[in-house]
């Protein structure tokens, strides 16, 4: 009995059936019996069914149709407001740069919006020619025109969303004096003077300050569901905030 157990500690297996050999003892019987048993239940439980496989299947993949769709919208979501974040630092460095460097000729500086290697771009046209240049010269110093690249599917949208076939209303500035009932768009060239301040560049070299109103740049994007829309304001003084449309409204 002795060398049984052993044989089947070292062996690690459940062992087979024996005849008997001579007249053993009870108590050896009995242990016996009890390792069988446990190998019989072992072997029942060491695996799965194809029915337990299939029903995890089936919960992960509910899980998964309702988890990747929220993923996507954060993903787009947090693509949009990053972009709009860019535009307004582009906006901010522009109204610095002139600030500091004084610009005549031209005598603003101008944001514009243009397609780099497949990719879409706003940049500041520091020399005034209309297209995104790597080396100018300003006061002196040679450098190249700053930019900003729009992330994935987000884009500059035509102009001011028109608050219907699923998009929001033309977001409005509270507390802002409006001269002609609507701020300045998309469709509207936004430009810093010297002193800091925004004008209407659209026709060069026109740019009169104070502008007549505050200006509104929307980005929107490609996404599953309605588009997401985003805006970038500049107020007549100069300052820039971010806007984001949470399906319902404006925040």
């Amino acid at each position: 009995m002795q060398s049984a157990i052993f044989i089947l500690t070292e062996v690690g297996v459940c062992p087979e059936r024996t005849p008997a050999v001579g007249a053993q003892k009870r108590v050896g019987d009995r242990m016996r019996i009890d390792l069988k048993r446990n190998c019989r239940r072992r072997g029942r439980t060491g695996g799965f069914s194809l029915i337990e496989i299939l029903i995890v299947v089936f919960v992960v993949m509910v899980v998964a149709a309702i988890a990747v769709p929220n993923v996507l919208l954060a993903v787009a979501n947090i693509r949009l407001r990053a972009s709009a974040g860019d535009l307004a630092g582009l906006m901010q460095q522009a109204r610095i740069m002139a600030a500091k460097n004084n610009p005549q000729t031209p005598p603003v500086y101008a944001i514009q919006y243009a397609v780099l290697g497949g990719k879409r771009i706003a940049y500041i046209d520091l020399n005034g020619d209309g297209s995104w240049s790597s080396s100018v010269t300003v006061n002196g110093v040679t450098l190249s025109e700053p930019l900003i690249e729009l992330s994935g599917t987000v884009v500059l949208a035509a102009g001011a969303p028109s608050g219907s076939g699923g998009q929001p209303g033309a977001y409005v500035l509270a507390g802002d004096t409006v001269i002609g009932g609507a701020s300045f768009d998309n469709t509207k060239t936004i430009a810093f003077t010297p002193r800091g301040f925004p004008c209407d560049y659209t026709s060069p070299p026109t740019c009169n300050t104070p502008a007549a109103t505050y200006f509104v740049h929307y980005l929107t994007d490609t996404r599953v569901g309605p588009a997401g829309w985003a805006g970038v304001v500049v107020t007549k003084a100069g300052r820039t905030k971010i806007v984001n449309w949470n399906g319902s409204q404006w925040n």
